[in-house]
């Protein structure tokens, strides 16, 4: 599965979430997006870094090659997550019309 695709169920999962008090983390489990928990544990980490989501705590011991989550996680998206959704929902319909015109022009 694409990272990027990945990230988009991750983020729209958590924007879901909104409409209630707690959010189930084995929603978005790496099991649940069929990925390994190391790439998981990575895409979180570089959402929380870039803003996206907040409520992920991790931290990188001396001996670490890469930062690792703290458990408990509450993810929660951000209003920069909020718009990285927005902004793909846009770009996945415009690019679904032009795969729309493509089949049905030929030569295209």
């Amino acid at each position: 599965m694409d990272n990027f695709t990945i990230i988009y169920k991750i983020l729209k999962a958590l924007e879901q979430a909104m409409d209630y008090d707690e959010f189930d983390v084995n929603k978005i489990s790496h099991t649940r997006l069929n990925i390994t928990y190391q790439r998981w544990e990575k895409i979180l980490i570089m959402l929380s870094k870039s803003g996206y989501i907040e409520g992920v705590a991790y931290d990188q011991c001396g001996s670490d090659y890469c930062p690792h989550i703290e458990e408990p996680i509450s993810p929660v998206i951000t209003l920069k997550g909020l718009e990285y959704l927005s902004d793909n929902s846009l770009m996945k319909k415009a690019a679904n019309i032009l795969k729309g015109i493509k089949e049905t022009v030929p030569g295209l």
